[in-house]
């Protein structure tokens, strides 16, 4: 979704799976391979990031097998198209991108939705040099403020939170940076003042002593301070269409995932990162135990059931409109539904905990 900049080596191990999962262009059916088992391909934002983390430890448990779907992931490349997009023409039949990119598509009249919330919070925390002095949004004025790209999630998390605090876009600067090394680099050679950005790029900053976190929308409780309501961020998002003439499939994939997350949020960081490729959770940027000690921190992004919050799609609609994103009406019961996840939960006999968000977000 982010347009998120890969590290080399995490490039390096993911590009055959990813050129495989994407050589065929058969997004719009499901195929089945012995025993009926539907293969569905998933497209993920930048598969190595924290806040994209349950996919593929979904895999790594076992999951999508234990539920009878095979799932071919892959991840989007730096510079290429982006797993929502692909999603939209076919090239994949699901993503694992934000919420709110559900919005804009209804906005430009395509339907698309959102079968199953992985997180209440974007999982991204804005990193600022000391000598910026940005202590809040309302800090922003004249300075230079990276994002993965122009037009991402994070450009317009960052112009949201600076409207909400009078900033204007015109009264400071939007850099791409990417994430990872790029965006180390970006504030260690004053580039920009501030990034916004995740883990384990997070922690990498932290340990090179090159900036530090002003706002925290990596967990949900401080979405909400800075956003005024949870933001979905990390989820499922497939075409309406497609969702409809696939429901089986969907289901299976979604009892996957809702499994993974009351796994999340019943094992510790560490027992997580011991189910992650190691070329996710160490590189050139950070130590195992940096990792840990950052998703520590942030494991209150996940929600542990899958189900939309509550109010979540609302602040999503809001951010997209007061940068000017969507003009026109959108029905926010169509962008999204609860269904899959319920059902997931109550086969299980998992306890939710998560309030529902209704028709109207």
């Amino acid at each position: 979704m982010l347009r998120r900049t890969l590290t080399a080596s995490i490039i390096t191990v993911l590009a055959l799976g990813a050129a495989t999962a994407c050589s065929s262009n058969s997004g719009n059916s499901v195929s089945s391979g012995s025993g009926g088992t539907p293969t569905v391909k998933l497209m993920v934002g930048g598969i190595d990031k924290q806040i994209y983390l349950p996919y593929q430890l979904a895999q790594n448990l076992g999951f999508y097998k234990k539920y009878g779907v095979k799932v071919e992931l892959s991840t989007e490349q730096n510079g290429g198209v982006g797993a929502e997009e692909a999603m939209a023409s076919g090239q994949v039949d699901m993503a694992g991108a934000w919420y709110n990119h559900t919005i804009e598509f209804q906005a430009k009249g395509k339907a698309v939705e959102d079968v199953v919330q992985l997180s209440g919070a974007p999982g991204e925390r804005e990193m600022c040099t000391k000598k910026s002095g940005v202590k809040s949004a309302a800090d922003f004025k004249g300075k230079t403020l990276g994002v993965t790209d122009l037009g991402s999630g994070t450009d317009t998390l960052t112009q949201f939170m600076a409207a909400k605090k009078g900033v204007k876009t015109n009264q400071f600067h939007r850099l791409a940076v990417g994430a990872g090394s790029t965006a180390v680099a970006a504030l260690q050679n004053g580039k920009a003042d501030c990034v916004m950005t995740t883990q384990p790029t997070v922690a990498a900053i932290e340990k090179k002593g090159v900036g530090a976190s002003a706002i925290d929308l990596a967990t949900t409780d401080g979405a909400k301070a800075a956003l005024g309501g949870a933001f979905p961020g990390a989820s499922v998002l497939a075409r309406t269409d497609w969702v409809n003439s696939h429901k089986d499939a969907v289901q299976k994939v979604v009892d996957a995932l809702v499994a993974t997350m009351h796994w999340i949020n019943t094992h510790s960081a560490a027992d997580i990162a011991d189910k992650l490729p190691a070329s996710f959770v160490q590189n050139q940027l950070v130590t195992k135990a940096d990792y840990i000690k950052a998703l520590t921190e942030d494991k209150g992004q996940f929600l542990p059931d899958g189900i939309m919050p509550a109010g979540g799609p609302k602040t999503a609609l809001a951010t997209e409109q007061l940068v000017g994103s969507v003009t026109s009406s959108v029905d926010l019961g169509k962008t999204f539904t609860n269904e899959f996840a319920l059902n997931a939960n109550k086969k299980e006999g998992f306890a939710t905990t998560t309030t529902p968000a209704g028709a109207d977000g």
